[in-house]
């Protein structure tokens, strides 16, 4: 599966912590687009998409939520819960993110700008996409 998990290295003393991420040093993708996900309603779950070349990297800057990975051929379910841990997703991955804790920020960084054309919304067609029948 096209995930990887990432470790951020906290630098900080007495006053607090800092994490820096640049591009080329962490993953291998130069950052297009920055957002945000945070007041998420209790019982919601987001996502329900693949990105046909997007590439992103998810961190739960507070709080915490839980992530649903699926390639085609195998599934995978990852925790987030501390801004110094983070999840490489990449492209032809559909992803679901659920139990979000009231206080939960999830940020993710991706590889291009927004496209509508990258992502694929339906699961029976990114099955389609994913076994080579497009």
């Amino acid at each position: 599966m096209n995930i990887k998990m990432l470790e951020f290295v906290p630098h900080g003393d007495d006053r607090g912590q800092l994490i820096a991420i640049e591009n080329g040093k962490e993953f291998d993708f130069t950052i297009q687009r920055f957002y945000y996900i945070f007041k998420t309603t209790k019982g919601t779950r987001r996502g329900f998409h693949a990105h046909k070349s997007l590439q992103q990297v998810l961190i739960c800057i507070c709080g915490s939520c839980k992530l649903h990975f699926d390639d085609g051929d195998e599934t995978m379910e990852v925790q987030l819960d501390s801004p110094d841990k983070g999840v490489y997703v990449g492209n032809n991955v559909w992803r679901e993110m659920y139990d979000f804790s009231e206080d939960a920020v999830l940020a993710v960084l991706a590889s291009d700008v927004y496209t509508e054309d990258d992502y694929i919304r339906d699961y029976g067609e990114f099955i389609k996409y994913v076994k080579g029948e497009k």
